[in-house]
């Protein structure tokens, strides 16, 4: 039996990957008590019907105490034998406000007394000792349903036993994405940018490809990260980390990072290794 444990702020998307979850043939439960979380998963263990998969959904509506005794409850579900993952979905603050402005939703914490904005804040409070377990953070800021229902079955329903790779490019004047484990700078590299008839194209149009790749420094930069990614994964592998997301930016997240996730997700495929990726600037 294996179990999803999803989590996240109000907003992240939660409903939406639960939902997803429950399409893909997982037993579902949303808002459960943590303290309960034990005592499910040994009840439907001993079903005639044994069930597969199961999926609970926790946030900030849960007792405050609880949450704070995630850790303890999750080692009790491993105690137990039980296959655990625990995913976090998260959004950048302004996302966050724009999002429940929109949809004139009132957020499960705020009050006469605590502000859309402290509420948050108090709910990322809350929630910090399920995010610094989780084994899997998702970034949903720059995510539509769409994209978001077809991440989690991906890289958390058809995953296979062995490390889930994702490479995503992003854009540094937006800030480095909240899901990246490592990230790498390719600003350093020449920029296509200030090349008229490239600045409106991408890093996966032909023109732009060329331009850079009869650039020194972008086969040498694609030749350490790939090495260093062949030297470090299946080590982070052995230490029990189901999932890594390496995140290359550059300025605007268009022509340099565009250009190296696609090369280095080409290689790295040519070496078998399983990867997926995502451009966060072009998907917007």
């Amino acid at each position: 039996m294996k179990l999803v444990i999803l989590s996240g702020r109000s907003g992240s998307g939660k409903t939406t990957a639960l939902q997803a979850l429950e399409d893909l043939g997982h037993y579902c439960v949303d808002n459960l008590p943590l303290g309960l979380l034990p005592i499910l998963t040994e009840q439907l263990q001993r079903e005639e019907h044994h069930v597969d998969r199961i999926a609970v959904g926790i946030d900030a509506r849960n007792l405050p105490h609880q949450l704070s005794d995630f850790p303890a409850i999750l080692d009790q579900l491993k105690a137990l034998n039980m296959a655990c993952e625990v995913v976090f979905l998260d959004a950048a603050d302004d996302t966050l406000l724009k999002r429940f402005s929109s949809t004139r939703r009132k957020h499960p914490l705020s009050n006469d007394n605590l502000s859309l904005v402290e509420a948050i804040d108090r709910e990322a409070e809350m929630l910090s000792s399920i995010r610094s377990l989780a084994d899997l953070v998702i970034d949903t800021s720059n995510l539509d349903v769409h994209t978001l229902r077809d991440m989690i079955r991906e890289r958390v329903v058809k995953r296979r036993e062995k490390l889930s790779l994702l490479i995503e490019s992003f854009a540094y004047k937006r800030g480095v994405p909240h899901d990246a484990d490592l990230v790498f700078d390719v600003r350093v590299l020449p920029n296509p940018y200030w090349h008229m008839e490239l600045r409106p194209l991408t890093g996966q149009d032909e023109p732009v490809r060329n331009y850079l790749d009869q650039q020194t420094e972008s086969a040498q930069m694609l030749d350490d990260i790939t090495r260093f990614l062949c030297e470090w994964l299946p080590r982070y592998e052995k230490n029990d980390r189901t999932y890594m997301t390496v995140a290359i930016g550059c300025t605007g997240g268009q022509h340099r990072s565009v250009y190296m996730v696609e090369a280095l997700v080409q290689r790295l495929s040519n070496l078998g290794v399983d990867v997926q990726q995502r451009h966060l600037e072009l998907s917007r």
